[in-house]
């Protein structure tokens, strides 16, 4: 069985590997926080373009109804141009 006198740099070498683990975990922490933030303002964004292409949309016309006044002029200019 062996002591800790014959290996006196396990205290070390374990403070080491404490130090790499804290310097890691803190680096998954800030990466986390960040992907987190880049998901907060992702998903503003949707939200916002989701609103303007839902104002859009209510904003146009609906194509059957371009068509019909489209045909209804035509109309018009024919039975003007036949009664002239």
């Amino acid at each position: 069985m062996r002591t800790d006198t014959e290996h006196p740099a396990v205290p070390g070498e374990l403070a080491e590997l404490r130090r790499r683990l804290d310097v890691a975990y803190a680096r998954v922490e800030g990466g986390l926080a960040l992907l987190t933030h880049r998901t907060e303002a992702t998903a503003k964004e949707t939200e916002e373009l989701d609103a303007r292409v839902s104002a859009l949309e209510h904003a146009r016309w609906p194509l059957p109804s371009l068509a019909a006044l489209a045909a209804l002029g035509s109309l018009v200019v024919t039975v003007w141009q036949s009664l002239r």
